[in-house]
């Protein structure tokens, strides 16, 4: 029999709320994270955008007891690591401290082998606050001389999954995928593909990153991708609306616990949703654009209703992509048509990033957090500041105000740079099935 996995676990830390109950809540009440952001150290005024959703006020310790390796972890690592302990205590595990020498205290999850979980993350860019930390201090001191030994190894992509298996004992598979915007859907389909094999009960997975930085922030800049609402920050992501001028950069990590359906059912683990089917596919196409003619972003959808063996009229909801980019949302409006046929012109859409920004390898994490919490409840988050639909833009957005609506079969789609594609089909769990 095909093994099944399952959702139990979920922690998301966004700009608009850490954890799932404040997370929920601000989705229900249309909370948008925009705000104007400064550099320290940097002139502004050669940033046209200074709009960014960031996240105020975190600290690693409000989640886990000071660590003095603490000192040489990036911000995506932080992130990672608070949101790994906040979906592990969701999905119900007791977390054990253990200080196996002076000042560096870990954790272990009560009756579980950690030998039968893995980790996989999404990240986009590393932890590129230290990459840029420690690169203005080679420059600074004419050479290496002053950088820390420990900043290679901590600016890595590997280092964010690794760090979040040190912090846990989790001795199963870590790695991590990096798809660009796509990063968090590849590693839940990476993590599902694990469970399916039965190589691992239980996956740690989602995404992560912190991109809000001068470079990486100046580069977007550079690319005209990015929203010029200074003056309106809180308008300024405004997906398939006729007036986006370009997407809003947020930071945090999404993680959830996907777990074999009968190691769920023996501990008694509440289950969120179902993970029925994915699709992954490339467009082969631009470095940075959308394919204009969208065939591959609808063939993912296509193949996670093929996986997940439902028909195009089944789907109740879409998660959309929804970047507020000029060329995106048209493209996943195309693709959207062209993967449902006549039951696009009918079914709820979403865009999450339109209140949290886009937070790059993590979107796909935070956006699967949020559609199972749909599921759940039964309630659609809006699209807020969707006041006149773009050009193109011709389907129903759920504009403003949250919907009541019972959700049997939803799409979760991260469309990434380069034309990687991954979609992701969650379902209702039906225990008669």
């Amino acid at each position: 029999m095909r093994k099944r996995a399952v959702i139990t676990g979920l922690g998301p830390v966004t700009p608009i709320g850490i954890g799932k109950e404040a997370y929920w809540k601000s989705l229900m009440a249309g909370k948008s994270g925009a705000k104007n952001i400064h550099f320290e150290g940097w002139e502004m005024d050669q940033y046209p955008c200074q709009v960014a959703c960031p996240i105020d006020g975190f600290s690693l310790t409000d989640y886990l007891h000071r660590n003095k390796d603490f000192r040489y972890l990036g911000r995506t690592s932080e992130f990672a690591m608070a949101a790994t302990r906040l979906a592990l205590e969701d999905a119900g595990f007791t977390l054990d401290a253990i200080e196996p020498e002076k000042g560096r205290r870990t954790y272990v999850v009560k009756k579980m082998d950690p030998g039968h979980m893995g980790v996989i993350l999404g990240i986009g860019a590393q932890n590129m606050d230290l990459c840029e930390k420690w690169y203005r201090q080679f420059l600074k001191h004419n050479g290496p001389k002053r950088v820390s030994p420990f900043a290679l190894p901590h600016v890595q992509i590997c280092s964010i999954p690794v760090n979040v298996t040190m912090a846990f004992g989790i001795k199963g598979i870590a790695c991590s995928v990096s798809t660009a915007c796509a990063s968090a859907n590849h590693a839940i389909i990476e993590a599902y593909k694990q469970i399916l094999l039965g190589e691992e009960k239980i996956m740690v997975t989602g995404g992560a990153d912190a991109c809000i930085t001068p470079f990486v922030f100046g580069g977007f800049v550079s690319m005209n991708a990015m929203s010029k609402r200074n003056d309106e920050p809180d308008k300024a992501s405004r997906p398939f609306d006729k007036n986006r001028d370009g997407f809003v950069m947020g930071e945090g990590s999404g993680i959830i616990i996907l777990e074999e359906l009968n190691h769920a059912l023996d501990r008694g683990a509440h289950i969120y949703c179902e993970l029925s089917g994915y699709g992954a596919t490339s467009d082969a196409y631009h470095i940075a654009a959308p394919d204009p003619e969208p065939d591959m972003q609808a063939k993912a959808m296509k193949d996670a209703m093929k996986r997940a063996r439902v028909a195009p009229e089944e789907i109740d909801y879409i998660n959309a992509h929804g970047t507020s980019t000029p060329l995106n949302d048209p493209a996943e409006t195309l693709a959207i048509k062209k993967a449902l046929g006549n039951a696009a012109n009918t079914v709820p859409i979403s865009s999450t990033k339109s209140m949290t920004g886009h937070l790059i390898g993590a979107s796909g994490g935070i956006e699967t957090i949020a559609t199972a919490l749909m599921i759940e409840n039964g309630r659609i988050h809006a699209t807020i500041n969707l006041e006149t639909p773009g050009e193109g833009c011709d389907l129903f957005y759920v504009p403003n105000q949250p919907i009541r609506r019972d959700i049997s079969y939803a799409i979760n789609n991260s469309f990434g740079f380069g034309g990687q594609n991954a979609s992701l089909l969650l379902n209702r769990y039906d225990p008669s099935h």
